[in-house]
């Protein structure tokens, strides 16, 4: 059997071995946005879990903008140092071809929130919670804190911000930078209707609540590396009339094509509290289809992908170019190599777990998700 799925794919200047992408997820366990020994044997399962693009957590580009406490950061010297550490770890173990990708994010009117154990709440005014911004002052929801809305002096600094971060993750040696434009956070809320309601140079209609998006994603560019794979995570619809749509989603996509950019990650909903009525396994593949039709750029896709025929399915037949996994990595570290298996896939590993597959325990029976 020849899988797609386990076949090579080309992002701009790089190539990854396979279509598997591990989503960024947030971990809480940052220290004044500095990554941890959590993060150090978190990276390194992720370099051997059979995903060829690994996306680091959201990572805040000021510590404003950060979405807890324990959120990761880029910001600071110490941020880079402690990253570091954490990357070359990772590549040392990664298996062969593995990318490493980090999400560069502000949170804007999300952030100052407790960790996601802790309900994921806006911080009270005793539990050191900080001033949020936002292209407008409307809270995220019912009992949440009213963010500032932004002069032109923080926006600009906020631009400059995403490319100083972007300079760290150059130097650091990541493969991949990618922006976070959705669910919810400060780049989502200057592009949606929703939270946008400006009625300056930043706000209005769609070009206009383009123009900070874009100018984002023009300072990153030009502070990466033509090396770097460059991309972004955007919404494909926000489930609310008057809110994004697919076709919000294709000029975005066609916009950052024009800029260089190589690649979207297509996500859905969030920008109001309870905004993302998701239903159904991959619901996100048909506006993700879409994006790489119309806007040319390769496409990938997440959201209750979890079992490898439906994510080999997913980019043979249905018109993405690669999946991005997170609940069901966690569930199984080494969920590329057992989808692997089942589509009957040779990968690999690392000698050191190569007796796994060797058949020289005959009594033993692996249970396999």
């Amino acid at each position: 059997m020849t899988s797609v799925l386990f076949s090579p794919l080309q992002i701009g200047p790089i190539s990854v071995p396979n279509r598997i992408a591990i989503a960024p997820m947030c971990q809480y366990s940052a220290n004044d946005g500095c990554a941890t020994d959590w993060h150090l044997q978190l990276l390194m399962n992720y370099g051997m879990s059979g995903a060829a693009t690994v996306i680091l957590e959201a990572t805040g580009v000021t510590r404003e903008g950060r979405i807890s406490l324990g959120c990761l950061g880029l910001y600071s010297d110490a941020c880079e140092y402690a990253l570091g550490r954490v990357l070359r770890a990772a590549r040392a173990v990664a298996l062969p071809g593995t990318k490493f990708g980090i999400q560069l994010a502000h949170a804007g009117r999300k952030a100052s929130t407790h960790v996601n154990w802790m309900g994921s709440g806006p911080l009270g005014p005793h539990e050191s919670a900080w001033r949020t911004v936002a292209p407008s002052a409307i809270p995220y929801g019912e009992n949440w804190h009213v963010p500032a809305e932004m002069s032109d002096a923080e926006i600009q600094a906020t631009i400059d911000a995403f490319a100083n971060a972007a300079r760290r993750a150059a130097r650091l040696g990541f493969d991949i930078i990618e922006i976070h434009a959705a669910h919810g956070y400060l780049i989502h809320e200057y592009h949606s209707p929703v939270s946008n309601k400006r009625t300056d140079r930043w706000g209005g209609d769609a070009e206009k609540r383009l123009r900070f998006p874009l100018a984002v994603a023009e300072a990153v560019r030009a502070a990466s590396p033509n090396h770097i794979a460059l991309g972004a995570r955007i919404t494909g619809t926000d489930y609310l009339d008057g809110g994004l749509t697919p076709d919000d989603a294709v000029r975005f996509a066609s916009e950052l094509k024009q800029r260089d950019y190589d690649f979207v990650c297509v996500s859905s909903g969030n920008i109001v509290l309870g905004g993302r009525p998701a239903s159904g396994v991959a619901f996100n593949v048909p506006n993700a289809a879409r994006v790489r039709r119309e806007a040319g750029i390769v496409t990938r896709t997440a959201g209750l992908i979890a079992e490898p025929h439906q994510a080999e399915d997913i980019v043979a037949t249905r018109g993405v170019d690669q999946i991005a996994i997170a609940r069901a990595q966690i569930d199984d570290p080494r969920w590329g190599w057992h989808a692997a298996e089942k589509l009957g896939v040779k990968l690999e590993l690392p000698p050191q777990m190569r007796r796994v597959t060797t058949g020289q325990w005959p009594g033993l029976k692996l249970v396999r998700p």
